[in-house]
């Protein structure tokens, strides 16, 4: 179905697919800067989610294939059938200065390299931190855990700025004249979002059928909730004064976006994502129970789903229909699509290794499980064979 689109209706492809691609790209980020920040913190809890984060943050190679219909529509398009308006304008060297000011960045050679850098380093750093993980396994040396530490103190910065090149580049470029220094920050609290939504759910399907049965603790869902609760609170927070900074200011340059967004049906879908995305869970996650309730929690899982596919529809949609939100079959074509593909990858992988790491040194911590010293241990035995 994704396929015969771009044969019906290209045009409207080319949106879908972005708008599946951008969608689909935060679940990997949110692994890869989860899986960093593991290893930063030396984080005990987030040991028996660790092999999942650094599944999901594999599936950014894949990512790179499926970037290949965006990257093939800025190199061959015509301007009537071209994503970006900017690269239209170049094709036709109708350039104004809104353009010009950024170029080289915004030219074809430069989105092909800005592509080429986010990819390796994502790959790089997905890639390594899981080899090292799974050298962890095999023998427990602590070299082992000192690279991926080391990993994770480097990659956290190139992290940070290969995201915000994406971001700008593939989304917030629809409209290039739009100015926010706030846009990869953004992105990156929406992605960490719903993707520790997800960990949770793949984390209580997989305690509930045995892999993650001894590791998954009541510690760890309620660590994970706490996750949730705050990206929740930083994502209002850097949304909320993206927009009050903008409308504050009053520069047409920055305003228009946001009076784009206010017309027609746009206007019920910012509201929806203000208590949707916002106020709902916010609510929801401030009881320390709720947490633990598998009941509440998976619908809340697919309510987060639901709110970051539109949250992605509002920044890609009105370029195309400014009229009104529009939900075409190929949005939803496009989405099942790669998300299949990625679902696919992501079960492969689980099956391929072990469900959690099996010689992290903190490992019987997140189990809540006291392993006594060495030292401590024949002191103990050292008295108890005195007693005796």
């Amino acid at each position: 179905m994704a396929v015969a689109g771009a044969f019906i209706n290209y045009r409207q492809f080319n949106y879908s697919w972005l708008l599946a691609f951008m969608f689909c790209l935060s679940f990997g980020l949110g692994g890869l800067i989860l899986t960093i920040l593991h290893h930063l913190f030396d984080a005990a809890w987030s040991v028996a989610i660790r092999r999942l984060t650094e599944h999901l943050a594999c599936l950014l190679p894949v990512m790179a294939i499926m970037f290949l219909p965006i990257l093939l529509n800025v190199l061959f398009a015509s301007p009537a059938n071209s994503l970006y308006p900017w690269v239209a304008k170049l094709r036709q060297h109708d350039v104004d200065h809104a353009l010009a000011s950024k170029y080289p960045l915004f030219s074809i050679p430069g989105f092909v390299i800005v592509a080429v850098f986010c990819f390796l380093v994502w790959y790089v750093f997905a890639n390594g931190l899981r080899s090292w993980s799974l050298k962890q396994d095999e023998t427990g040396d602590p070299h082992a855990t000192r690279m991926m530490r080391r990993y994770a103190a480097s990659g956290v910065a190139l992290f940070a700025v290969s995201l915000t090149a994406g971001a700008i580049m593939w989304m917030k470029s629809l409209q290039v004249e739009w100015y926010s220094t706030m846009y990869g920050v953004y992105y990156f609290a929406g992605s960490v979002w719903v993707t520790m939504f997800t960990v949770y759910l793949l984390t209580a399907l997989l305690k509930r059928q045995g892999p993650l049965r001894e590791v998954a603790t009541s510690k760890t869902f309620y660590f994970i909730g706490s996750l949730m609760f705050a990206f929740t609170v930083f994502y209002a927070y850097i949304t909320f004064f993206q927009y009050f900074i903008i409308w504050n200011a009053n520069v047409p340059e920055e305003g228009f976006f946001y009076v784009v967004r206010e017309k027609g049906g746009w206007w019920w879908i910012s509201m929806l994502i203000i208590f949707g995305h916002f106020f709902l869970p916010f609510l929801t996650l401030l009881r320390i129970d709720v947490k633990l309730s598998w009941i509440l929690m998976v619908p809340l899982v697919l309510w987060a789903w639901l709110m970051h596919f539109l949250d992605m529809s509002f920044n890609i949609g009105p370029i195309l229909h400014p009229a009104g939100y529009h939900l075409d079959w190929q949005d939803l074509g496009c989405t099942a699509f790669i998300v299949g593909v990625l679902a696919k990858v992501f079960i492969k992988n689980f099956n391929a290794y072990a469900p959690f790491p099996q010689r992290d040194p903190r490992i019987a911590e997140a189990m809540d499980i006291y392993v006594m010293p060495e030292s401590q241990a024949k002191v103990a035995a050292h008295k108890s064979g005195g007693v005796h």
